[in-house]
C-alpha cells in the first residue's frame, strides 16, 4: 500500500482500516506493508501514533514512485508537507511474486475499499483466479 505521507489526514483514516483488517489479510496469506516517501523518523513517529501493526517502509524516491507508475505531487504549501509524494497505490502481488492485482490514484480520495480487497484474494485463491487485464 503506498500512502502519500503523514500529511495526509485521509491516508492515516485508510490505514486506520487497514489494520482493522489485517487479520482477515494475514489469515488469507498476505503481508502487508505501506510506504510513503516521507523520511523514515517522521513515518515511524506516525505509526507509532497510530498503532499500526504493518510494517511501514519509508523514503522512496520519485525515481521509484514513477517506476511504480504512480502519480507524483507537488506539496500545494510548506504546510502540507516538504517534499514531493506519491498518490496512493495499491499492489498485490500473488505467490509467485507475479502482480495480481494494481490501483493507482492521482488524487487522496479514490481508493478501493479494502473489505473488497480482502474479499477479492480470498476468491482468487478459492478459484484459482488468474491474473486480469493481459490481454494484448
Amino acid at each position: 500500500m503506498v500512502y502519500r505521507g503523514r500529511h495526509c489526514p485521509l491516508c492515516r483514516k485508510y490505514l486506520k482500516t487497514l489494520d482493522g483488517l489485517l487479520e482477515g489479510f494475514r489469515e488469507a496469506g498476505a503481508e502487508v506493508i505501506a510506504v510513503s516517501g516521507d523520511p523514515q523518523e517522521r513515518a515511524k513517529e506516525e505509526a507509532a501514533e497510530e498503532g499500526w501493526r504493518f510494517p511501514v517502509a519509508t523514503e522512496l524516491s520519485q525515481d521509484q514512485m514513477r517506476e511504480l507508475g504512480l502519480f507524483v505531487s507537488e506539496p500545494r504549501s510548506p504546510q502540507e508537507t516538504d517534499r514531493p509524494f506519491a498518490e496512493p497505490g495499491l499492489f498485490v502481488t500473488n505467490p509467485g511474486g507475479v502482480l495480481q492485482i494494481v490501483d493507482i490514484s492521482n488524487a487522496p480520495f479514490a481508493r478501493p475499499d479494502l473489505q473488497g480487497v480482502l474479499d477479492g484474494l480470498k476468491f482468487i485463491q478459492e478459484k484459482h483466479y488468474p491474473i486480469r487485464g493481459t490481454a494484448a
